[in-house]
This record gives structure tokens, C-alpha cells and sequence, in this order.
């Protein structure tokens, strides 16, 4: 169901979810957060939900945790468990960005098992300035993806990077025109829905078995981390 904060829409077997509080370059607060954990435990138990597509309203797909209020324990309970579910969905999840990709939001498309990002992207991870740790699995995922020596840079520095260098450094698939952005993830999308179901969740179950095995150990070493910065 759509709400303020999250839109939702279901075609063609491909359920879109779209982040939307493009005011707050659709930072996240535990409203969005809980909203869109519910819509990804929903479509896991859904047959006519072959893909998901994570995408942003506005400007940007995401600025990360909206820092307008300290952060809190269910806070971090939420982010974790979106992460968690992105990997855990038997159905292959398309994350489609464009303008900035921060924080939080950056680490959830990092949870999806496809990326595309348009050529205005641009890329944050400021946690380590904020004296605040990373969450949603960045510690299993950018190391797998960009390398342990470019995670440990690009986490410590929290230097902005281009779509170009993210696809460079193996965290997007394809970068695109804005222009073009939903035309393309609408194809891929459609590509992966018209694939047999059981071979697609099996694929992503194995892929991430093997390739993210120590996802969730991540997860449970951030969540200590982050509860020790806060105590």
C-alpha cells in the first residue's frame, strides 16, 4: 500500500519501491525504514513479485539517515534489517540511483544484486567523520566488491566519488544518462522477470552463500560497533 513516505507499485512482476521524501533527499527516518521493511518481507512471500526495484524520488536516491535527531537504538535495529532482508529476498533486487548516494543509502544499494546508476550520481560514505560506524553489511559488501584496501579508504576518508569511479571500482553494473535511468532498469528489470523464477532465487542464493558469507557476521559486528559509539 502507498504511503507518504514510501510509493509502491506492482507490474509486469516487478514490484517498485520508491523512496520518497524527496524533500529530505529521501533520508532515511524509521518510518521510511519500517515501512520498506515491511514491503520486502511482503514481497518475499508474494509469487507474483519476480524483481525488486529500489529507486529514489527527486533529486537523489538517498542522503543516508536523516541526522535531524540523535541517532537511537531502533534506528540502527531498522537499517539492519532492510539490509538484511535485501540479501535474505529470494527475488533479485535492482537498485536504479541517481544524484546523491550517502550513507545509509549508499550500503542499501549496496545490498541489491544489481546496480544502475545515472551519470549525475554522485557517492558518500561519512560515517567515520560523524563518529558514527557503518551499517548495512558495508563491511562484508565493499570489501567484496571494491576491495579490502579501497573499502578501508573510502570508509576512513569518506572522499566523495563519481558514478564513473563506482563503476570503476565494481559497485554499479551500468552507468547511464539521468535521462535514461528508469527506461534502462525498466528493461532489466524485465529481462530478469521473464527468467524462470526458481533458477533466478537460486542463483542469488548460492551467489550470495559463497560470495557474501560473511554478510551477517557484518551486520552483527556493526550493530556492536555502532551501539559502542553510542553508549
Amino acid at each position: 500500500m502507498p504511503s507518504d513516505k514510501l510509493h509502491l507499485s506492482l507490474q509486469a512482476n516487478v514490484l517498485t519501491a520508491t523512496l520518497h521524501r524527496p524533500d529530505k533527499l529521501n533520508a532515511i527516518d524509521n518510518d521510511l525504514a519500517s515501512e520498506l521493511l515491511e514491503a520486502i518481507q511482503a514481497a518475499g512471500r508474494n509469487e507474483e513479485v519476480r524483481v525488486l526495484l529500489l529507486r529514489g524520488a527527486g533529486r537523489a536516491f538517498c542522503a543516508g539517515r536523516d541526522v535531524s535527531a540523535a541517532p537511537t537504538p531502533r534506528d540502527l535495529e531498522l537499517v539492519q534489517a532492510v539490509a538484511s532482508a535485501l540479501v535474505a529476498l529470494p527475488q533479485p533486487v535492482v537498485a536504479a540511483v541517481h544524484g546523491w548516494t550517502v550513507g545509509a543509502g549508499l550500503e542499501w544499494m549496496l545490498d541489491a544484486d544489481l546496480v544502475l546508476a545515472a551519470d549525475n550520481s554522485r557517492f558518500k560514505l561519512p560515517e567515520a567523520s560523524l563518529g558514527v560506524f557503518v551499517t548495512g553489511g558495508l563491511t562484508a559488501t565493499l570489501p567484496a566488491f571494491a576491495g579490502l584496501a579501497r573499502a578501508k579508504a573510502l570508509m576512513l576518508l569518506g572522499e566523495e566519488f563519481s558514478a564513473a569511479q563506482a563503476q570503476a571500482w565494481g559497485l554499479v553494473w551500468q552507468v547511464v544518462a539521468a535521462t535514461e535511468l528508469d527506461a534502462t532498469a525498466a528493461r532489466i528489470c524485465a529481462k530478469l522477470a521473464a527468467l524462470e523464477p526458481r533458477v533466478v532465487r537460486r542463483y542469488k542464493k548460492v551467489l550470495n552463500e559463497v560470495g557474501l558469507a560473511s554478510f551477517q557476521k557484518a551486520v552483527q559486528a556493526e550493530t556492536q560497533a555502532q551501539t559502542d559509539f553510542q553508549a
